[in-house]
């Protein structure tokens, strides 16, 4: 017999004086799919032509319904859709933003120039 086969006879069994639990830890490796919704609420609240911040802010709670059910694929789908319209009402927002501002601003302008009278110094 192996001196460490010896050794291990003659100890025998590990004593304990409990039960032996043990505890199992489950990673699970799905990848993080972002699902827009402060973004979406942002553009529902803020810049919202056309209804498009509403519609995505359906489409983000809708990516986080998927992922929460585990359906991985549905979520991003929904995410890449709700980044779509979050994109677009962002831009559309900013330019309709920045019409109404230049507009304001010529008006304005104009109306300076039309009512405020010119002097020529003379009057009679």
């Amino acid at each position: 017999m192996i001196t460490e086969e010896h050794e291990v006879a003659v100890l025998g069994a590990p004593q304990t004086s409990g039960a032996v639990t043990s505890t199992v830890v489950n990673i699970r490796s799905e990848t993080v799919v972002p699902d827009h919704v402060v973004w979406s609420l942002f553009n529902t609240l803020f810049f919202n032509p056309c209804c498009l911040g509403f519609v995505a802010f359906a489409y983000s709670v809708k990516s986080r319904d998927r992922k929460m059910v585990g359906d991985v694929i549905g979520a991003k789908s929904y995410a890449s859709t709700a980044k779509c319209l979050n994109i677009w009402a962002l831009v559309l927002g900013l330019l309709v933003i920045i019409a109404v501002v230049t507009a304001v601003v010529i008006f304005v302008s104009n109306m300076y120039r039309v009512y405020i009278p010119v002097y020529s110094g003379s009057h009679q």
